[in-house]
C-alpha cells in the first residue's frame, strides 16, 4: 500500500472510531470499541521498550479513569506539567524508558504527600524500610520520600535494580508494586513461566491489576482529547520554579513574612518538610520557590546573614582550599555557586560584594573542599 493510500486508510479508520464512539456515548462521555484502544496502544507500544498490550483488564482501567475519575485525570494532566520534566531528566540520566513516568500516576496520582494504608509515602510510594535502601532521610523534620528530586532518583535506582533482576519490564512493574519476592514466587508457582500475563493468576490481586492500570494511564495521558478530558492548569509548571540551597534552620513562616508567597504554595512546592521548618542538618537543604521570587528570597536571606552575624562564612575553615574563579560571559552568581558547591551568599561574603552584579573577566575568591 502506498503512503498516500495508507494515510487515507488511517484517517478513515479514525473517523470510523469517532463515529462509533458517538453512537455509543451517553451524557457526552465518549466510549470506544476495543479496536480503537488496541490501535492506539499499539501505536504507543512502537515508541517504547516497555510491552504495552491491550486486553480486557486494560480496558477496565481506561474506562475507570476516563469515566469515573475524569476530574482526577484533569488535575493529573496539570500536575504532569510540573513533575514529568523532572522525572524525564532522571529517567534519562539512568538510561531508563521515559514512559516509566506514568507509574508515578498509578502510585500516587502525582501527590507527593500521598500515603497508602501500608505506610508508603510520596510520589513513588516508598515504604520506610525501602527508603533506607536508597538513603532517603526520614526524620521528625524531613521525609525525603516526598522530596520531588531525591525520591525520583531513588525510584530510578530501584527500576535499574529490578530490571537487572528480571530483564523484563512488565515483571519490573509488577515487582515495583508487589516486591521482587512476590514475583519470584509467582514465577516458581507457574512452573517457571516469565511472561507476566501467564503468571498473573499467581500474583496478589493488587499486583494483577497494576500493570493494566499502568498501560491504561499511558494511553489516557496521550489521548485525553479523545475522551473530552481537559487540563486543570497547575499553580506552577516546571519552567516556573527554581531552587536555592539553605544551610541553616528556617521556618516557613519566616519566608512567607518576607516574600510574596503563601503557606499553601510554599508547602506545595516543598512537601518534604513535615513541620514547615527547614532544619539545620549540617548539609544544605533544597528550597523550591517560584523562579520569579528567587531574587527577592536571596535578598531576604542576605539580611538574615547580616542580622545573625553569620560572618564566619567570611573566614573559611582550614578544611577549605582557596581558588580564584574568573567570571565568564553568561555567568551569574547563582550559576557559579552551583558549579562550586557553595551558596550565593558565601560568594558575596568572601568577595565583599554588595550586589549580585558581576562582569566577564572579574576575579572571584571561592573556597572549595580540600
Amino acid at each position: 500500500m502506498c503512503k498516500s493510500a495508507l494515510l487515507l486508510f488511517v484517517v478513515l479508520l479514525n473517523k470510523a472510531f469517532i463515529c462509533s464512539a458517538q453512537v455509543r456515548q451517553s451524557d457526552s462521555i465518549p466510549v470506544y470499541p476495543d479496536m480503537f484502544y488496541e490501535y492506539k496502544i499499539a501505536a504507543l507500544d512502537k515508541k517504547t521498550p516497555l510491552d504495552l498490550e491491550y486486553n480486557p483488564l486494560v480496558r477496565k482501567y481506561i474506562e475507570k479513569y476516563t469515566i469515573e475519575r475524569r476530574v482526577d485525570v484533569s488535575k493529573i494532566m496539570g500536575l504532569s506539567k510540573l513533575y514529568f520534566p523532572i522525572f524525564e531528566e532522571y529517567l534519562d540520566k539512568y538510561n531508563l524508558p521515559l514512559e516509566l513516568k506514568y507509574l508515578s500516576v498509578v502510585e500516587s496520582g502525582l501527590d507527593p504527600l500521598a500515603k497508602s494504608p501500608s505506610g508508603a509515602v510520596g510520589l513513588w510510594q516508598f515504604l520506610l524500610n525501602t527508603s533506607h535502601m536508597f538513603d532517603l532521610e526520614v526524620t521528625s523534620y524531613i521525609d525525603e520520600r516526598s522530596d520531588i528530586y531525591k525520591s525520583t532518583d531513588a525510584a530510578c535506582k530501584y527500576f535499574q535494580y529490578l530490571y537487572h533482576t528480571f530483564h523484563d519490564w512488565n515483571l519490573v512493574l509488577a515487582a515495583y508494586n508487589g516486591g521482587p519476592g512476590v514475583v519470584r514466587n509467582a514465577i516458581e508457582r507457574s512452573g517457571g513461566k516469565t511472561n507476566l500475563w501467564e503468571i498473573l493468576p499467581y500474583l496478589p490481586e493488587q499486583t494483577q491489576n497494576y500493570v493494566p492500570a499502568f498501560i491504561a494511564m499511558n494511553y489516557i495521558l496521550n489521548y485525553t482529547s479523545a475522551h473530552k478530558i481537559y487540563i486543570t492548569e497547575p499553580a506552577y509548571n516546571y519552567h516556573q520554579i527554581d531552587t536555592v540551597k539553605v544551610s541553616y534552620e528556617m521556618a516557613f513562616t519566616q519566608i512567607i513574612a518576607n516574600i510574596p508567597i503563601n503557606m499553601e504554595q510554599l508547602q506545595f512546592l516543598n512537601p518534604q518538610y513535615k513541620l514547615k521548618i527547614i532544619p539545620e542538618t549540617g548539609n544544605k537543604q533544597l528550597l523550591i520557590l517560584p523562579s520569579s521570587l528567587i531574587k527577592k528570597y536571596l535578598n531576604y536571606e542576605n539580611r538574615i546573614l547580616v542580622s545573625n552575624n553569620k560572618n564566619t562564612l567570611n573566614q573559611p575553615s582550614t578544611h577549605n582550599k582557596k581558588k580564584i574563579y574568573i567570571v565568564c560571559k553568561g555567568d551569574f552568581l547563582h550559576k557559579i555557586a552551583m558549579k562550586n558547591n557553595c551558596s550565593l551568599q558565601e560568594i558575596k561574603l568572601w568577595n565583599k560584594l554588595s550586589s549580585d552584579s558581576i562582569s566577564p573577566g572579574q576575579k572571584l575568591i571561592i573556597y572549595i573542599l580540600d
